[in-house]
């Protein structure tokens, strides 16, 4: 429970604001499906609900796309795909507000939101001033940007511009995709058929959120060198891999999380989802800090088992 709250729905608003007297922190929240409370929030909570979708430019091989920071994220991926733009189609059901996406540099299939990123509008809390980031000044990395460090609770987006591409390159390179897509028998490539073959991926191994308590993949997927992959290999020959670099390569943390033997696991409510060791759940009364405790415990085997420390993709408060 948040001892302030308030919602905007535009930048006038956050401007005309004033927040209660000496409050030590502010949290901006979307959907909230990142977010794990561990105990009352003694601050100011804003909800962002800036709504609208609109085409603010086009050339012969992009359209850019405008969303407020308070739209459903599938709902613009619904909307693209109708539209047949290209680059969000493998981000499909992901949950949260497209406010968040940037923030977290959300991806999925292969493919992260700076891939399709063109700029953002943000305002500043503190001197109530809007500003234009640019790819470069949000600084993305692996599920990082500016927002999460740098200026933590210092902005609020206000939009997205996305650059989509008017003839779709099809991005299928996740074997998951390719076997989802022949099951469905599709004969010619789109990214609809795409979408809804990662729909029914992620349907198919994640609990829904409005059914089961959950906040998506709880930790990171984190990276080795060559050395520690020949290290894991030897404990683990069968480990899975990704070479994303020069003696770079990310191991899927629910893979080294099952391994461990946590999926399934359940105490009480708190628990790790039977289908997909990376998802914590809430399977009812479970309270932030016993999903938090059984995160550090699942932390430390991986830890203690392969000598691989594993960060949290959830913020917790």
């Amino acid at each position: 429970m948040a001892k302030y709250f308030s919602s905007f729905t535009a930048a006038e608003e956050l401007r005309a604001f004033d927040a209660p007297e000496n409050i030590a922190n502010t949290i901006i929240l979307g959907g909230g499906s990142n977010m794990l409370f561990t105990k009352n929030f003694e601050g100011l909570v804003l909800k962002n609900e800036i709504p609208g979708i609109t085409v603010v430019h086009e050339d012969d091989e992009y359209v850019y796309v405008k969303s407020g920071a308070g739209v459903n994220w599938h709902s613009l991926v619904i909307y693209c795909v109708d539209y047949n733009y290209g680059g969000l189609d493998n981000l499909a059901l992901i949950p949260g507000n497209v406010g968040a996406s940037p923030m977290q540099n959300i991806g999925a299939y292969g493919v992260e939101l700076k891939d399709v990123f063109y700029e953002l509008e943000a305002f500043h809390l503190a001197e109530k001033e809007q500003r234009v980031f640019t790819f470069s000044d949000c600084e993305f990395g692996y599920r990082e940007s500016v927002f999460k460090k740098k200026y933590k609770g210092m902005f609020a987006i206000l939009a997205v511009t996305f650059r989509l591409l008017k003839k779709p390159v099809f991005n299928i390179s996740y074997g998951a995709i390719e076997e989802e897509l022949t099951k469905m028998k599709v004969e010619d490539l789109s990214i609809k058929a795409i979408s809804a073959a990662v729909i029914n991926i992620r349907l198919s191994k994640l609990p829904d959120p409005a059914l089961i308590g959950n906040a998506g993949s709880f930790f990171k997927n984190p990276e080795i060198d060559g050395q520690g992959l020949q290290n894991l290999r030897q404990i683990e020959p069968g480990v899975p891999f990704y070479e994303i670099r020069d003696d770079a390569y990310k191991i899927p943390a629910g893979w080294l999380i099952e391994r461990c033997g946590w999926k399934g696991y359940r105490k009480g409510d708190a628990g790790c989802y039977e289908k997909q060791a990376l998802v914590l759940v809430n399977y009812g009364n479970a309270s932030g800090k016993e999903i938090l405790d059984l995160s550090e415990a699942i932390r430390i085997s991986v830890l203690e088992k392969f000598a691989i420390s594993l960060d949290r993709e959830v913020n917790v408060i």
